[in-house]
């Protein structure tokens, strides 16, 4: 069994944690629980989840006070844009948490979109154990010295103009109402699932798409969506 020291990474998130326990949860991946029964942590996708409600908390409180003029559409898109799992998988990447996350062998062979999934997630439990662990204001720092920091690289590329962006300008512009998700099906193993999204406009459905993550999907919905309203 894979031994690890929680007081490494902790050095480079400059976080100290009052229980390591709940780093060492936010770093177990469910197929590390495959191979390993008997470890004593469950698996991370509860502090992903919150972590996930906090990032976008805080991102969205930070954007909000930046952008004064900005109406919710953009702020919206610009919060998609720094919270999606290519950005939170840089993130991961310049932390080095990728050798800290305890993974199945199998799921360690993973590259590609899969890889950047899995570091994505784990940055999402991270930010939900600090906040945990030592609350709103220390998790809110983490979150600007590591998320917000993307912010400038977003606006100069403008990399917010992802499908869903693209798609939100244009129902809001003809229709008068912003698209939302939500998922129709989820199919495969547990520790690798795959999920359909469904783009609505208001209560109709009018595209779907599938991916590895829910975010995934949702671009995907999103572009089937732009085929036919483009």
């Amino acid at each position: 069994m894979l031994k690890m020291n929680p007081g490494d990474l902790e050095k480079n998130i400059g976080v100290s944690f009052n229980n390591k326990d709940l780093l060492t949860e936010s770093l177990t991946h469910r197929s590390y629980l495959n191979e390993y029964p008997k470890w004593p942590l469950p698996h991370n996708e509860r502090l992903e989840f919150l972590g996930d409600a906090v990032l976008e908390l805080v991102v969205s409180d930070e954007l909000f006070k930046k952008f004064s003029n900005y109406p919710e559409g953009q702020l919206t898109v610009l919060r998609a844009a720094l919270v999606n799992y290519q950005i939170l998988a840089k993130v991961a990447e310049g932390i080095g948490l990728e050798k800290f996350i305890l993974l199945s062998r199998g799921e360690k062979k993973d590259t590609g979109k899969a890889r950047e999934v899995i570091l994505a997630n784990a940055i999402e439990a991270v930010i939900g154990a600090i906040y945990l662990d030592r609350g709103i204001d220390i998790v809110s720092s983490f979150i600007k010295k590591f998320v917000m920091t993307n912010l400038e690289m977003v606006l100069k590329t403008k990399s917010y103009k992802d499908s869903k962006s693209e798609l939100q300008e244009i129902v809001q512009e003809k229709l008068k109402l912003t698209p939302t998700y939500s998922v129709l099906e989820e199919s495969g193993p547990a520790h690798k699932r795959i999920f359909k999204m469904g783009a609505y406009f208001g209560e109709k459905l009018v595209a779907d798409g599938s991916g590895a993550s829910k975010q995934e999907a949702e671009l995907e919905a999103a572009k089937a969506a732009l085929k036919k309203y483009k």
